[in-house]
């Protein structure tokens, strides 16, 4: 507001309809008490966060009193520490934040401080030092300025509205690696507070009340977002530490059951089979009498054995003769291993596709090709990797197959075969290197558009009647 052009005047009463946009709060109904010096916002689960000079608070917000399933998350940078005494005497250390306060039309920033009003009438108090030059107070009216209604936060415009915020990220990880770094790094240069969690230092408090997670022996705080970069042989452990996050509330990147059914080859190939997505022809087996209906099932020789739990190409072989299959099966039975026989498509001739799915849209493609003599394309087994233009029907496969799962990001692998786009593989933690480097696409970053728009609050399902 220019300073040549004095605002209006604006008359209130003891109890006004105010919003708070850039706190993603647009309607509130507030007493404004001239009686108070410092205003107040009801909040809860207020914990700070970011780096020591720029300090921010997150916090969550009922703006309706009395309905506290609708929680609305903010966060804001810190102006001050105050101590502040209530109108009962009791002193109480708050946070404070500035913010912009919208009412009747006008527009101006305001102090607040954060407390947990619950049980009071109006989750915001509207003090004096908040009220402007051209405001007057009529005490013994109510309601002088245009009514706001609850019925926004029922709405889809709830979402689109929401303002972007700082968050709060733990990066599950055990690794140093390009990965992690990338998203510790794109995190913060788009103003979020992101921290690497080792998963097995996590330890859990389970209980029915207040579920908590500890880390090096203090509790946790409340993320935003989890992002998983669960190590394969740490699958167990990493996914029940997963659901502890999910039962907290915790908006996790991929959930835990994803996990788990993308690192069981058998399971995984049975969820592909369910959701008709093509694949290669795939059998499995525990008795050593069925050696030949395995050989059989698949189309004979070639064809490939693989552990059902092995990662970045080991312990996948190749079986070019039907007695190589035989003397391969029969060694991995006598390990005691679980492992299924699968179709060898010739016509890949050792390549894949790894398409990179972010929400519902592959964002990114890439062909490998297997070293010189080896028919797997891993780039940790030394690979190549290249740009690909991949077609609507391979996009379409990759998309399907991720959702199958219920991953928000994959890496989904597939064979071009004569009969279509076959999906080898549903990885829930690809890595970020490879397909960065091919694509020259930041990654990383549509990753945080996903996580971003998918924090935002959702709408509620159901609003309660308000007292006047």
């Amino acid at each position: 507001m220019s300073t040549a052009d004095p605002a209006p005047k604006l008359k209130l009463g003891w109890e006004e309809w105010v919003s708070l946009p850039d706190l993603g709060l647009p309607a509130l109904r507030v007493k404004v008490d001239t009686g108070a010096r410092t205003s107040s916002l009801h909040a809860t689960g207020i914990e700070t966060f970011g780096p020591a000079s720029a300090p921010k608070v997150r916090f969550m917000v009922h703006p309706i009193p009395g309905q506290y399933d609708l929680e609305i998350p903010c966060s804001a940078l810190i102006k001050d520490r105050r101590e502040v005494t209530s109108s009962n005497g009791e002193s109480e250390m708050r946070f404070v934040i500035e913010t912009a306060l919208e009412i009747g039309g006008q527009s101006w920033p305001v102090e607040l401080t954060l407390t947990d009003r619950r049980g009071m009438a109006k989750h915001m108090l509207l003090g004096r030092q908040a009220l402007t030059e051209n405001v007057t107070v009529v005490p013994g009216e109510r309601m002088c300025q245009p009514a706001l209604d609850y019925s926004v936060y029922a709405s889809a415009n709830i979402r689109k509205s929401a303002p972007k915020r700082a968050l709060r990220i733990a990066v599950l990880s055990r690794e140093d690696n390009y990965s992690t770094r990338r998203l510790v790094e794109e995190g913060e240069l788009r103003g979020h507070t992101v921290e690497v969690i080792n998963t097995t230092r996590c330890y859990m408090a389970l209980n029915a009340l207040a579920p908590e997670i500890h880390y090096d022996g203090k509790r946790l705080p409340r993320y935003d977002a989890v992002i998983p970069r669960i190590g394969a042989s740490v699958t167990q452990y990493g996914t029940a530490l997963l659901r502890q996050f999910e039962t907290l509330g915790t908006f996790c990147v991929n959930g835990s059951e994803g996990i788990t059914a993308s690192r069981d080859k058998l399971h995984a190939h049975q969820i592909l089979a369910r959701h008709k997505i093509g694949m290669p022809a795939t059998a499995f087996a525990a008795s050593p009498k069925d050696t030949g209906s395995l050989i059989h099932i698949v189309g004979g020789a070639p064809l490939i054995v693989k552990l059902l739990e092995s990662t970045q190409g080991k312990g996948v072989v190749l079986a070019e003769t039907k007695k190589a299959a035989e003397s391969v099966i029969t060694a991995f039975r006598g390990l005691k291993a679980n492992f299924l026989v699968q179709q060898f498509v010739k016509e890949a001739a050792g390549v894949d596709i790894r398409c990179f799915v972010v929400g519902s849209k592959v964002v990114a493609s890439m062909k490998r090709s297997g070293a010189e003599g080896d028919f797997r394309s891993n780039l940790h087994l030394g690979g190549s990797a290249e740009s690909v233009r991949i077609s609507k029907e391979e996009r379409a496969t990759a998309v399907r197959a991720a959702k199958a799962f219920g991953l928000n990001v994959a890496g989904v692998d597939l064979l071009r075969s004569e009969t279509g786009p076959k999906v080898l593989e549903v990885n829930s933690s690809p890595g970020l290197e490879g397909i960065e480097k091919t694509s020259s696409k930041n990654i990383a970053g549509l990753i945080y558009s996903e996580i971003e728009d998918r924090v935002r609050p959702a709408p509620m399902r159901r609003l309660k009647p308000s007292s006047s």
